[in-house]
């Protein structure tokens, strides 16, 4: 059967363009500010066509402890070789479910605090998925297709965007439609 497997990796953020010259001290401070704010995660993905890759811009400002909870689960490599199971064109791509089930259960239990929406869920913006109770985010999430400002009232707080043509890829994801049933293979 197809399938879009993929693996996570943060990526500094650089805000010095190769023109700008800064003095080390302060390119020292950027560096910091940067490592304690936005990153970018370069997700490697395979899709029907072959290995394709996209990056995502996390912003802390927008989530931050949506933002932090990401970057704590690729840093511990949560996503790497895990699969999309739920691909819907018309609204979006959800992931978040390790291969192994021990470790799956052992973050949904560390649920993480609901946050106010600072954007909106428009295409290519990232949000962890919850279910209807308070404070259930955990370790899904998923990118919108479309725009999806209907789930801001709803609570869900986009943290991070697609950058440049990853929609295009993004779009390329095996649509597996809601198969295979995520509480069967939690």
């Amino acid at each position: 059967s197809q399938f879009c497997q993929f693996v996570a990796v943060i990526q500094p953020l650089d805000l010095r363009p190769d023109s700008m010259q800064l003095s080390a001290v302060v390119a020292a401070m950027l560096a910091a500010v940067a490592a304690a704010a936005d990153f970018r995660v370069k997700f490697e993905v395979e899709v029907p066509s072959g290995a394709k890759e996209f990056t995502v811009l996390v912003h802390e400002d927008w989530s931050p402890i949506g933002a932090g909870r990401f970057r704590e689960l690729v840093e511990a490599k949560f996503y790497d070789n895990t699969r999309f199971f739920r691909v819907l064109p018309s609204f979006m791509v959800q992931f978040g479910l390790n291969g192994d089930p021990d470790v799956s259960s052992s973050w949904r239990a560390k649920t993480i605090t609901d946050e106010p929406v600072k954007v909106t869920n428009k295409p290519g913006y990232m949000t962890f998925a919850k279910t209807g109770a308070p404070n259930s985010r955990t370790t899904q999430l998923f990118i919108n297709n479309v725009d999806n400002a209907r789930l801001d009232g709803m609570g869900f707080a986009p943290f991070g965007e697609v950058e440049g043509d990853g929609m295009e890829v993004v779009k390329k994801i095996y649509n597996c439609g809601e198969k295979p049933n995520q509480g069967k293979i939690q």
